[in-house]
């Protein structure tokens, strides 16, 4: 078997596993998870870093770029999110810290 085909076969039952799992999650720990795994996103910036500096030809260094305003998107995007839902459990009139 290929490689391109035991990584085909991966990904596929990855996305029904995903599916699976994410859609037994109450709606009670969605904020919770949210930021959590938006943290844990914080290791694809890493990987895109990487992946434009070590890129051998300049297609990757592209590539690489690319997939690093993706992750930062992503990254700062949830956490957004999950500031403006978190923003909705604060009582009117408190001062903050």
């Amino acid at each position: 078997m290929s490689d391109l085909m035991v990584g085909i076969t991966v990904f596929v039952l990855a996305s029904f596993v995903g599916f699976e799992v994410i859609s037994k999650v109450p709606r009670t720990l969605h904020t919770p998870l949210m930021s959590g795994s938006n943290a844990i996103s914080g290791i694809t910036v890493l990987g895109a870093i990487a992946a434009a500096g070590l890129g051998q030809t300049v297609a990757a260094q592209v590539l690489g770029f690319v997939a690093l305003v993706a992750a930062t998107v992503n990254v700062v995007g949830g956490f957004t999110v999950t500031d403006r839902m978190l923003e909705m459990f604060r009582r009117p009139g408190k001062d903050e810290r």
